[in-house]
């Protein structure tokens, strides 16, 4: 089983309906905008209850894994900044991207959503490069090659953009909307290859 690493992990195993999301919804108030949290349950229909409290409130679901009896959720908290305005002006949609990776040209697609979020569903061959190690790692990647930002909805990635281009990368086009709305090939714990 692939080991997806979280900020916090939540023990919520033996509770039944509502417990689960009580105690999600006082541990996600605690945790830091961005970190990832583990909800260990062992109630069947948390796994419905979680995602759709999730969605409802703007966190993100990423996913469940199976260890035997025991669910394991996993939750992105939002950020602020997920809801500010995007300001980098070189933007592509999400079929210019999927068009130039079938014509199989040199690019390089960068996922900086955090590593958990990249572990459940990411572009193949997509480098992941979490947002926030953006300044100490941007020389992983090639100036010279055209760079595509993605991230869940085009807030972090426009951020990461505005980033590369003030490092003197001048080819970074931000994608949007990025993996919410993806419906080109996956990799991860949740695809093994193939559509979404």
């Amino acid at each position: 089983m692939s080991k997806i690493n979280a900020d916090a992990i939540l023990d919520a195993k033996g509770l039944a309906c509502p417990m689960p999301i009580v105690k999600t919804k006082k541990e996600m108030n605690e945790l830091a905008p961005g970190k990832v949290l583990e909800v260990q349950a062992t109630d069947k229909g948390s796994k419905a209850d979680i995602r759709a409290w999730a969605e409802s409130v703007g966190h993100q679901y990423l996913g469940t894994l199976e260890d035997g009896e025991i669910l394991k959720h996993f939750l992105r908290k939002s950020t602020s900044e997920e809801t500010e305005v995007k300001e980098y002006p070189y933007v592509v949609q999400n079929d210019e991207l999927q068009k130039k990776i079938e014509s199989n040209e040199s690019i390089i697609v960068l996922d900086v959503r955090e590593a958990a979020e990249y572990a459940f569903n990411h572009i193949p061959e997509a480098i992941s490069i979490p947002l926030g190690e953006l300044d100490e790692r941007a020389d992983e990647l090639q100036k010279e090659k055209e760079i595509f930002v993605v991230c869940r909805t085009g807030n972090r990635s426009d951020m990461a953009a505005q980033k590369l281009k003030e490092k003197g990368f001048d080819k970074v086009f931000n994608v949007i909307p990025g993996m919410s709305e993806w419906t080109g090939q996956l990799e991860g714990v949740n695809h093994k290859g193939g559509q979404q």
